[in-house]
């Protein structure tokens, strides 16, 4: 089973780039697209092939969006606004559907309708499969300049993000034990904007000030992986490698320099991770070959015994 994760910054955009061609090429049975930012009367038409589509688009204009793509529609899914647009191949219909109660952890209702989270399961495997969009956040106000590229805001974002993360944990953890009692494997993919450790970025020395690297996220980062509950299944692969990255800066020629993050995941309960036989970033051979500000992220599985 091949898996992909792909933070495709604009679906429309990313379209224009080379994205079915990617998708063509690389012929995943699972796709996570996070920052979609469509509304779903402008999605493009057959950007996504043969797949089935479930988006939640969010309620935040121009920004966000995560989806899950299937090779055949999911046996459930489940959003944290109440509703999700449900596309087989070919459809392009704007009805949604109802999402099931009660899968929202405590703390998140401010997030709901930011088109931040869907998961699926599947119909042809035992598994769960979470997309998530984690905020970007900001810096604490201590470490906040005047004249940085981003107003202060006395640190509003980096505490938004901060309350994220301790709700998601919960989150987490309940959509894991979910998917155990169901008899599932459990994976998470996305953006999580946090790089977490020193051979998930290239400037690490220089950026234990940056959001994405403060020691609290990286902490957290920590907190949710053991060997009996999530496992990063890229580094589990390539334990002793920089990167690979998956994220490089449109500007300062950060991509031909191969100044890099790696903040796109697949975070795997035990039992699919053992399963990884491949994993990777499709980083393009040159700048004009991107699709986005991020590269796809992808892993093979192999069938469980």
């Amino acid at each position: 089973m091949r898996v992909a994760t792909f933070n495709v910054n604009g679906i429309r955009a990313a379209q224009r780039r080379g994205f079915e061609a990617w998708l063509a090429e690389r012929d995943p049975d699972v796709v996570a697209l996070q920052e979609v930012r469509c509304p779903p009367e402008q999605l493009p038409s057959g950007v996504f092939g043969g797949y089935h589509l479930a988006y939640e688009p969010g309620h935040l204009a121009g920004r966000n969006g995560v989806a899950v793509l299937t090779r055949t529609r999911p046996a459930a899914v489940r959003t944290w606004d109440g509703e999700v647009l449900l596309r087989a191949p070919g459809e392009e219909h704007l009805h949604t559907e109802p999402s099931p109660p009660g899968t929202m952890a405590r703390g998140l209702s401010p997030f709901a309708s930011e088109g931040r989270y869907i998961e699926v399961d599947l119909s042809d495997a035992p598994v769960t499969i979470a997309s998530l969009y984690l905020p970007k956040g900001g810096l604490p106000a201590h470490l906040q300049k005047p004249n940085a590229r981003e107003a202060p805001d006395g640190g509003a974002r980096y505490e938004r993000k901060m309350g994220f993360l301790a709700s998601f944990a919960r989150q987490l953890d309940r959509s894991r034990r979910a998917a155990k009692a169901a008899g599932r494997e459990f994976l998470l993919l996305g953006d999580l904007n946090i790089a977490h450790t020193r051979q998930d970025l290239t400037n690490w020395r220089s950026s234990n000030r940056s959001e994405g690297f403060l020691p609290e996220e990286r902490e957290w980062f920590g907190s949710i992986l053991s060997p009996r509950t999530l496992v990063d299944v890229v580094r589990s692969v390539h334990p002793d490698a920089d990167g690979p990255w998956s994220w490089w800066s449109w500007m300062g020629g950060a991509f031909d320099r191969d100044v890099g993050w790696r903040i796109d995941y697949h975070l795997a309960t035990p039992g699919l991770a053992r399963r990884a036989v491949a994993a990777g970033t499709d980083r393009p051979a040159s700048g004009p070959e991107r699709v986005s500000d991020h590269a796809a992220v992808v892993v093979d599985y192999a069938p469980a015994d």
